[in-house]
């Protein structure tokens, strides 16, 4: 990807940065909660967004 990049096209790719992150550790703890892991984690080697 080029280094020029369209002010919507970098909230898009911020937005999946964000989303790019495990789970807090503090929520694990949680008593009541069966998520463990974050399943829509993304490698960018393996997975590649759509822009």
């Amino acid at each position: 990807m080029g280094a020029i990049k369209s002010t919507s096209l970098k909230k898009h790719l911020a937005k999946k940065m964000r989303q790019n992150r495990p789970l807090p550790h503090w929520f694990r703890l949680k008593t009541d909660t069966k998520i463990r892991y974050n399943a829509k984690r993304r490698f960018w080697r393996r997975t590649k967004l759509k822009v």
